[in-house]
């Protein structure tokens, strides 16, 4: 598979926009780092947490949108968690 396969398809994204306006989407880095299924989340999580502060979010909004930033370090944190207890159980 090459890379012009791969990435086709991240000129757009479905559902959102959150990681519009990156200099590089999460997934083509993970891709391209063979990065395992909880370290791609890691990174697409830290990546989106701050969405907020990227585009302009109505005041009314933003709380919301504030909650769901939380929510993405939590789930960062988890993945990291299963990390340490996958590599590092025995230290």
């Amino acid at each position: 598979m090459t890379d012009k396969t791969i990435f086709d398809c991240l000129k757009y994204q479905v559902g959102s926009d959150h990681y519009k306006g990156l200099s590089i989407e999460p997934a083509q880095y993970i891709i391209k780092n063979n990065l395992l299924f909880p370290e791609g989340n890691v990174i697409k999580y830290t990546t989106r947490h701050d969405y907020w502060k990227r585009k302009k979010i109505p005041k009314k909004d933003l709380q919301k949108i504030k909650s769901k930033g939380k929510k993405s370090i939590k789930k960062a944190i988890h993945y990291l968690e299963m990390i340490l207890e996958r590599d590092y159980a025995e230290i």
